[in-house]
Parts: structure tokens; C-alpha cells; sequence
């Protein structure tokens, strides 16, 4: 046997991906998803064609038997779902047949002899590939959405943590207006939940949603002909398959007899009969409250006229519609409710699999997503460099085989790396969408297998270290106070410039003062590498002295007052607690049971 260091393995797997991930993407799951699918649709085929369309049952033999029906879901649902051999097995047919779909049709087939006739009945690769692919898209989506989840709250414990350290900020990359510590974390913990909200609204768009059963060019050619060119009844199998594939997601089952029709028909007249009588009562009181308000007039009069008009109107059109539900034949009433199923859970039209563009509005997000956390570990990385903040660093781990003093950033580095890799991969979904040709090309399928499990498992793992570097966050406390109180003399440069206007100083001229003597300090620093001294100069400055020491001031400045670094965050502290408290928190417990199942987030290797 070929050993596996023999060959090429992909480090997504090997270092990166979690093994939550790692099994949705994995060829077992897909397959078990193949398998639900077929057997979802035999059993579509048996109920529909064994019961009919009407009270009575068919008379003809259903397409699909009760006891294929069975065998096949004996063999689909059983612990573990497909086996290492059978695996094997559609493997060594795949090498004759040269096709992925059929190997399994054949392998499923073989475990399966009594169902083996009816696997694939009137389906198209598609119809098995597109519903898995959405399948698990949706539940990758999920796994996602709730680890950037995992990422926002644990930074917020480290806002909240460190609110009150005010921190030198940075526009350009140059010193600017202080923050704090903690409000500089929320804003990572705000881009990233900016990202989730985008994620949440991909998976719901993609809940109990699947491609359907379509055919091979998406006409449901040969579903019709299956089933004896009765429209309602493809509608019908169609409604059937997504109740199978999702039963928990139904509120019920999907109506069939004509009683159950009727029924469903007759409560749909009366609701809008019910809701008809109770516009009229409220019309009825709106009229007579605007009479009793108002003094007796022909305008009056007119306006209640108007009101009582369009009222009667709108009644004669709810009157109308709960007539027309009434006259609607059983038939066209069943095809009625089964378009109701269909609308939101399937795509209106499609050619031979579901719309390209949806894999460019995933990749996109996962991007977007994948976007904030670079920027995220950039910033940890260049605070790294100021020495103010550090990555979780382990006992034995090494920075540099060179260098023994080294502390890399290793995690952001990573993180930077696969996230740039999944920002690259959003352009292979709009080439794909861009070149499927009229109703499809198969260049798609060699594409996908690549860029969708990709930009999802090295996301996965940029996520998973993140909340790994997010947990183990150190803030070195006296380095951010160093840093900053090195700087503050510049930043407090513009109350000192008021304070001294207060006291009875010309703004011009204190500006021009103040200019000059930090300049001085600026090229102090830069040039002759020493301290500071801003300060220093100013207190030297007989302009800036009281009228009792000879200066032109009523007062003495408060100088320690001046260099309070608490004067200088802003809301810093109050916007921290406010985004914790009114948006973070009102999410933890919609997560809760998600991040309860997640594993562990530390670096693989």
C-alpha cells in the first residue's frame, strides 16, 4: 500500500481545517447526501403514483414499490450510511463507466438488488449533485456563520476587558486621537459581526432550499413523461422530494386526496371572508369617528362618501377573490398548493443545475468574511511590532530557527495567508457563472470540486485560529501606556492651544507657538533619538506662564490635568459597552447550542 507521505495531501486538511468541516466536505458525506436524495425520491415516486391524485387510490401499479421502497432506505439510513467497500466498490466502477453519479447508481444498486431498477428514475446527475452541493453548502454556511460568531464574542470579552486602557490611535499609520485598548478590539469584533450578518442572511436564503428535480436541460421533460403528462403531478413529486429531504423543516405534509384539497381550499375562502368582515368593522368605525369629530358640512359629507366608496370597493374585491378560491377546480387548486410548496424552496427556472451565480453570492461572503479577518490579524501583527500586543505563544514553541529570541506572530500570519487565498477564489465562481453556456457546460464540475470545499475549509481555519489568538490575547498594559504617553504631548497639543485661549491667549498666536516648539520635539525624536520633550518646552515657555510668573495668562495651565489620557478617548469606553451590551449579548443565546457543539480552536501544528 502506497504510504501517505508518498503523496501530495492537502495542508488545508492536514493543518488547517477543522474536523467538523473537514466531515461535511468528505466524500462519505456526500455520498450519504446522494443516497438521501435517492431515496427521498423513491419515495416521492411510491406515494404519489400508489395513492394517485385524487380520493381514490390508483389503480395502476406504482412506479416505485412498497418493499424497494424498504430495501433502499434500510441500506440509506443504516448507522455510518455508506461503507469503506462500497466506496471502493463506485470507485472501481467509476474507472469503467468514467462517471461519478452512475458508479454510485451501480454500487447502491448492488447493496440494494430488489430497488436496484428504480434507483435514478427519471432523474439527471443534476438532480443528485445540485441538491447534495446545496445541501452542504447550507450546512457549511451554518458551521461558519456561527464560528465568526465565536470570534465576535470572544474579542468582546476582551473589549470589555480592556475599555478603560486608553491606547494611542493610528490614521495613516501615524499617531492620531487616542482610544482605548478595548474599543480598538470591538471594531474588530464589529467588522467581523458586520460579516456574520451577511452570513446569516446567505444561510436563510439557502434554508430547506434545494435545486429539485428538474431533468437534464431543467424542463422536468422526463418527469412529465413518467408520470403521464400530468403537470400537477410533477409539481406533486417535486413537493414530495423536498418533504423527505427536510421533514423537520414542513410544518406539514403536503396535501394529496381531493377531501384534504377541498379542505385546504375551503379554509383558504373563509379566511378571506374572515378577514373581509373584520376590514368592515374597522371601516364601519372609522367612518363613524370621523362623523362624530367632525361638524356637520358638505365636505364632510364628501369625505365620508369618498371613505364609504373605496371601502365598498375594497370589500367587493375580497368578496371576488374568496369566489374565484371557491370556483377553483380541485386540480388546479392541488397545483395551487403545490407552487405555494415549491415558490420558496426551489429556484422558479433553472437549465441542467441551479443558478451559478448563488456559488458567487457564497464565495463573495466567505471573501467578505475572510477580508475582516485579515485586516484583524494585520492590526494584532503591527501592535505586535509596538510590542503592545502578543499571540498566544506556547512553552516549547519556536519563533526562529535563527533567532532564539524571536516571538512570531505565527497564528496571524496564517490567518493572513488563508484568507488571502479565500478572497482569491470568489473570481473562479464569477468565471463559472460567467461561462455556463445556454442550459450548461460541464467545465463547472472541475472548478467547483476545487474552489467551494477550499474557501470553505481555509476559512474555517483562519476562523478557528482567530478565535485562538482571540482567547489567548495578551495586552502588555505598561508598553500600550509607553507608547501612548510618548505621543500625548502632540495629541494634547489642541486643548492646550484652548486652555490658553480661556485663560485670555490669542488662538493664532498660541498655534504658532505651539507649532514651532513641536516641530523642535518632533525632530528631537526622529533625528536625535531621544525623548519627547514637548512638554518640557512649552512649561519653559514664558507665554504660556500666569501673569504672577510673568506671563501674558490670568491663570496657571493644569499641566497634569492636560496629560490625563482619560480627556482623550472620546466615548470610547461608553461605544465598547454599548455594542457589547446591545449587540453582542442579544445573540448569545440564539448561538448557544451551536457554539456548545463546536471543538477545540488551537493550531493544528
Amino acid at each position: 500500500m502506497t504510504s501517505p507521505y508518498d503523496t501530495y495531501t492537502s495542508p488545508l486538511a492536514t493543518r488547517n481545517a477543522s474536523p467538523e468541516m473537514l466531515r461535511l466536505w468528505s466524500a462519505r458525506h456526500k455520498f450519504n447526501t446522494w443516497r438521501r436524495i435517492w431515496l427521498a425520491v423513491a419515495e416521492a415516486q411510491h406515494e404519489l403514483t400508489n395513492r394517485g391524485s385524487g380520493a381514490s387510490p390508483s389503480t395502476a401499479a406504482p412506479l416505485v414499490a412498497k418493499e424497494q421502497v424498504e430495501e433502499l432506505r434500510a441500506v440509506v439510513n443504516r448507522p455510518g450510511g455508506i461503507t469503506d467497500d462500497e466506496i471502493r466498490l463506485a470507485e472501481k466502477y467509476e474507472r469503467e463507466l468514467r462517471h461519478d453519479v452512475m458508479a454510485h447508481v451501480h454500487a447502491l444498486g448492488d447493496s440494494c438488488p430488489k430497488a436496484k431498477g428504480i434507483i435514478h428514475l427519471g432523474m439527471t446527475s443534476q438532480d443528485v449533485v445540485c441538491n447534495a452541493d446545496m445541501e452542504i453548502l447550507f450546512q457549511s454556511l451554518s458551521l461558519v456563520e456561527t464560528k465568526v460568531y465565536a470570534v465576535v464574542a470572544t474579542l468582546c470579552g476582551q473589549a470589555d476587558t480592556w475599555k478603560q486602557l486608553p491606547a494611542l490611535g493610528f490614521t495613516h499609520y501615524q499617531p492620531a486621537q487616542p482610544v482605548t485598548a478595548g474599543r480598538r478590539i470591538a471594531l474588530w469584533a464589529s467588522d467581523a459581526n458586520i460579516a456574520r450578518g451577511y452570513l446569516k442572511e446567505r444561510v436563510c436564503s439557502l434554508l430547506f432550499k434545494l435545486r429539485g428535480l428538474r431533468g437534464a436541460t431543467g424542463t422536468q421533460a422526463s418527469y412529465l413523461a413518467l408520470l403521464d403528462g400530468r403537470s400537477v403531478r410533477v409539481d406533486e413529486l417535486e413537493v414530495l422530494f423536498l418533504h423527505y429531504m427536510h421533514e423537520d423543516g414542513w410544518g406539514a405534509k403536503p396535501l394529496y386526496s381531493d377531501e384534504q384539497v377541498a379542505e385546504e381550499r375551503k379554509q383558504a375562502a373563509e379566511h378571506v371572508r374572515w378577514r373581509l368582515e373584520r376590514q368592515e368593522r374597522y371601516n364601519t368605525d372609522v367612518c363613524e369617528r370621523f362623523k362624530s369629530t367632525q361638524p356637520e358640512s358638505a365636505a364632510r359629507d364628501h369625505v365620508l362618501n369618498e371613505m364609504r366608496s373605496r371601502s365598498e370597493a375594497s370589500n367587493q374585491d375580497e368578496i371576488h377573490k374568496a369566489e374565484k378560491i371557491e370556483a377553483t377546480s380541485l386540480t388546479e387548486y392541488r397545483q395551487q398548493l403545490a407552487f405555494g410548496y415549491l415558490s420558496g424552496r426551489t429556484f422558479p427556472l433553472q437549465g441542467q443545475t441551479y443558478p451559478r451565480v448563488i456559488d458567487t453570492f457564497i464565495l463573495a461572503d466567505l471573501a467578505s468574511t475572510a477580508a475582516v479577518l485579515h485586516k484583524i490579524a494585520t492590526d494584532i501583527r503591527l501592535l505586535c511590532n509596538r510590542k503592545e500586543l502578543d499571540e498566544p505563544f506556547e512553552d516549547k514553541q519556536i519563533g526562529s530557527s535563527a533567532m532564539p529570541y524571536k516571538r512570531n506572530p505565527m497564528r496571524c500570519e496564517r490567518i493572513c495567508g488563508l484568507t488571502r487565498f479565500v478572497m482569491n477564489l470568489v473570481g473562479n465562481a464569477y468565471d463559472t457563472a460567467a461561462t455556463q453556456w445556454l442550459e450548461r457546460t460541464l467545465d463547472d464540475s472541475s472548478n467547483r470540486r476545487l474552489s467551494l470545499p477550499e474557501a470553505f475549509l481555509a476559512l474555517d481555519g483562519a476562523l478557528d485560529l482567530m478565535h485562538n489568538v482571540a482567547s489567548g490575547l495578551i495586552v502588555h498594559e505598561a508598553m500600550v501606556k509607553k507608547n501612548l504617553m510618548a505621543e500625548l504631548p502632540f495629541m494634547a497639543t489642541e486643548n492646550i492651544m484652548m486652555a490658553c485661549v480661556k485663560l485670555g491667549g490669542d488662538r493664532q498666536h498660541y498655534h504658532e507657538l505651539i507649532r514651532v516648539h513641536a516641530q523642535a520635539a518632533g525632530h528631537r525624536v526622529k533625528h536625535e533619538g531621544l525623548d519627547n520633550d514637548l512638554l518640557d518646552r512649552l512649561k519653559a515657555d514664558k507665554n504660556f506662564h500666569s501673569k504672577a510668573r510673568g506671563g501674558p495668562l490670568s491663570a496657571e495651565l493644569d499641566w497634569d490635568g492636560v496629560m490625563d489620557p482619560m480627556k482623550y478617548i472620546g466615548r470610547s469606553v461608553e461605544q465598547t459597552e454599548r455594542f457589547i451590551k446591545e449587540v453582542v449579548e442579544p445573540l448569545r443565546e440564539q448561538y448557544k447550542d451551536a457554539l456548545a457543539n463546536l471543538g477545540e480552536s488551537g493550531p493544528k501544528v
